[in-house]
């Protein structure tokens, strides 16, 4: 018997399991910036709008000037975003705003539908700036579909790591977005989340194994749907098989599951949670249950948008000046 269901190789957008929708990847290597948080690079050859060639080793996505994802709409779902290197501007339709990164995590409701953006500024000027990037698509169950939207921080000092050693003293870092690991648990997640509920068993981790280091990946309970995915290092071990970077792993829950890193550092995200077993309709940014609420939805944002666009651009960034900051709906402000 294997504990293993599927491998699967990666690309920039990682096939999940409900509750689940997707995981986006990017990791860009950009040039320095010109003073003003764009590219000091030529733009030539580059698809402006719609650029996501890797060029060079990196993309303007929708940015025209600074990189990133002008404002567009969500609704009926969640993100989680995980920035572990570089920063992003968050501003959105409810007047909230934000700059976080190098380890910081934002989870944001789309609920009932916002607006948003996520630039990427480019504040090193004498060096490269790198962006590598999670962000994770939460379904919510229909009962939550018309929440208000929320967005909360995570900022990267408060959330708990835990380190395991094996038997000849290596260690794995767990570092605990959502859910618990050895009676640490990780930060609360947004009030109206599927992963509030701790009968829902939403785990989300990001893994850091040290080169030639053993992690016992303990069991969960029976029902849940949970994915490794091993973006970066070597090759791993498990269950005799020997898997390269850039797979992931679909795994049944009942047994615990022994994972040996390879001969280089190994970085994974691990995702756990108990299905929804809700039908999915998905355009584009809406995710609702029936193709005639997408309709509802679709018709909601041509009337309202939303709320509106309360800032002076689509592409909005904020003074190059400022470090790491959350201004939230209700005015209050988070500085680090």
């Amino acid at each position: 018997m294997t504990s293993i269901k599927t491998i699967r190789q990666l690309g920039s957008q990682w096939v999940t399991q409900d509750p689940f929708l997707f995981c986006a990847y990017h990791h860009d290597i950009f040039p320095r910036g010109d003073g003003n948080m764009a590219p000091k690079a030529s733009l030539e050859g580059r698809l402006i709008g719609r650029d996501f060639h890797g060029k060079d080793g990196w993309n303007m996505y929708h940015g025209s000037r600074v990189p990133g994802f002008p404002s567009h709409p969500h609704k009926g779902f969640e993100t989680v975003t995980i920035v572990e290197k570089g920063l992003v501007d968050h501003s959105d339709s409810l007047g909230a705003a934000g700059r976080f990164g190098e380890g910081d995590v934002q989870w944001m409701t789309a609920g009932r539908g916002v607006m948003h953006s996520e630039m990427f500024p480019l504040l090193k000027e004498d060096d490269a700036n790198e962006l590598l990037l999670f962000q994770i698509w939460l379904n919510l169950p229909q009962k939550s579909k018309q929440v208000p939207a929320h967005f909360k921080m995570m900022w990267n000092e408060s959330i708990p790591i835990k380190t395991m050693r094996d038997e000849s003293g290596k260690a794995t870092h767990v570092k605990l977005i959502s859910g618990q690991l050895d009676g640490l648990r990780g930060p609360d997640p947004a009030p109206d989340s599927w992963a509030a509920d701790p009968a829902n068993d939403v785990q989300i981790w990001h893994i850091h194994m040290e080169a030639g280091a053993q992690f016992d990946l303990p069991k969960s309970s029976a029902g849940v749907n949970r994915t490794l995915f091993f973006y970066a290092g070597d090759s791993i071990a498990v269950e005799g098989k020997r898997i390269p970077e850039r797979h992931s792993l679909d795994m049944d829950p009942a047994g615990a599951l022994t994972i040996q890193n390879g001969n280089q550092e190994g970085h994974f995200i691990f995702l756990q949670g108990k299905p929804l077993n809700e039908k999915v309709v998905q355009h584009g940014p809406f995710v609702m249950n029936s193709n005639e609420e997408i309709q509802q939805a679709v018709y909601e944002f041509q009337r309202t948008q939303f709320g509106g666009w309360p800032w002076p651009s689509d592409e909005h960034t904020h003074p190059k000046e400022r470090g790491r900051f959350a201004i939230h709906a209700d005015g209050r402000e988070e500085v680090k």
